[in-house]
């Protein structure tokens, strides 16, 4: 009996391990999608080593941004639809109507930037490309056990990534002092940082990404004071492995025009590890891209659909055929309206203005006993600090408003 006790005791915390794991990948998959990578190439290519300052400013908002918003949803038990709702009556469905609309910019996105790889990858035409996609992410959801295959696919497909673009790293030889040199001291002018700055932020943790691991955990029902420990370290791998990809991609982009070479705007990504490996870097282009996309589109669909299905039990009980319908949606639209890249760019802009909304709404939880529990208590630093970022993002996105017209000429 003893045996056995433990066999299960064991058995749960490999469970919980993957689960954690699986929660921290769907949400670094969820911000490496396609998106993030031609947001990168674009913002390399316009900013050069500047960029690097971007992704430093980005990337220390995005924690804050994480820890605040796992800790309230997880130790809470709710979605974040069901906290705001808790906090203003109608604040839930306001933004799960803004969430589900960036996840599907988003998600449209991600379908085109599926096609592009199978493209650079396979020399498939766009259009195919794009049913392709959307069919291979219908059918992980149409597995008996799709949470599982979910975390099972999107932690295979990451560490692929990661991978591949090392391997450019290495064939390009990216000016390594210069990109330390410009992550502190930025050359660019801050009118064009802003845009930049925003735009990753979107595209990292803006919009539906900000709630992606959250969801899983709380699906998982991981929550509760109690597992908070394995709440934060959860956020903090997830955000760990966007944040290495980012690095990563930014120095085999560097690596590439510094010399002075111009990528296009059709698929940038693919035009860098062209001119750094040749054609096999094209190929590697399309792997990356494709990986990326895949990855992408089932976070974003899962996600958008969690904001969904507390509203009504019709769509509890029938989530996976939304989700379906959710991804279907999204490659017909792709397929009708063609545009991948600027769509990428610009649904990064927008979760990027959704941001201030959803933070701070959980920001506000976070004091509430009714919401937390009466013995929770919020750190005061990350009070403070989620304030500061949420009023820094709300500047930006106002005055960079005019900036991000200018992402789809």
């Amino acid at each position: 009996m003893s045996n056995e006790t433990n066999k299960t005791t064991q058995t749960n915390k490999k469970v919980v391990k993957s689960t954690l794991l699986g929660a921290a990948f769907i949400m670094a998959t969820s911000a490496i999608g396609p998106g993030f990578l031609t947001q990168t190439a674009t913002f390399t290519d316009s900013l050069k080593g500047s960029f690097g300052f971007v992704i430093l400013v980005s990337v220390l908002c995005a924690a804050v941004v994480q820890l605040n918003v796992w800790r309230v949803l997880c130790v809470s038990g709710s979605r974040g639809q069901d906290i705001a709702n808790q906090l203003l009556p109608g604040l839930g469905y306001f933004i799960a109507f803004l969430v589900v609309l960036g996840g599907i910019a988003f998600n449209i996105g991600n379908v085109g930037g599926a096609a592009l790889g199978f493209n650079a990858l396979l020399g498939v035409p766009e259009l195919y490309g794009y049913f392709i996609a959307g069919v291979l992410a219908i059918i992980i959801f149409m597995l008996k056990d799709a949470m599982k295959a979910m975390d099972t696919v999107t932690k295979a497909l990451g560490a692929i990534m990661i991978v591949v673009i090392l391997v450019i790293i290495v064939l390009v030889k990216p000016p390594f002092g210069t990109a330390i040199k410009e992550t502190v001291i930025p050359t660019a002018p801050m009118n064009q940082l802003f845009p930049a700055i925003l735009t990753l932020l979107g595209g990292t943790v803006g919009g539906y990404i900000t709630f992606a691991g959250a969801h899983r955990l709380i699906d998982a029902g991981i929550t509760k004071e109690e597992n908070l420990k394995d709440i934060t370290r959860s956020s903090v791998m997830g955000l760990s492995i966007a944040t290495l990809v980012r690095v990563l991609l930014f120095l085999a982009v560097l690596g590439v025009v510094v010399v002075g070479t111009s990528l296009g705007s059709d698929n940038p990504i693919a035009d860098a590890f062209r001119a750094g490996a040749g054609d096999i870097g094209a190929r590697f282009a399309g792997l990356v891209l494709l990986c990326a996309a895949l990855t992408s589109i089932i976070g974003a669909a899962y996600t958008s659909v969690s904001f969904l299905k507390t509203f009504h039990p019709f769509i509890a009980k029938n989530e996976k055929w939304f989700t379906i319908t959710f991804i279907a949606i999204s490659t017909v639209v792709m397929a009708l309206i063609g545009r991948p890249r600027a769509l990428l760019v610009l649904a990064g802009a927008l979760n990027g203005l959704i941001l201030p909304v959803t933070l701070g709404t959980c920001l506000l939880a976070s004091q509430k006993k009714r919401i937390m529990g009466e013995q929770y208590k919020h750190p005061v630093w990350l009070l403070l600090l989620g304030i500061v970022v949420t009023v820094v993002v709300a500047y930006m996105g106002i005055t960079s408003l005019s900036g991000l017209s200018a992402l789809f000429s």
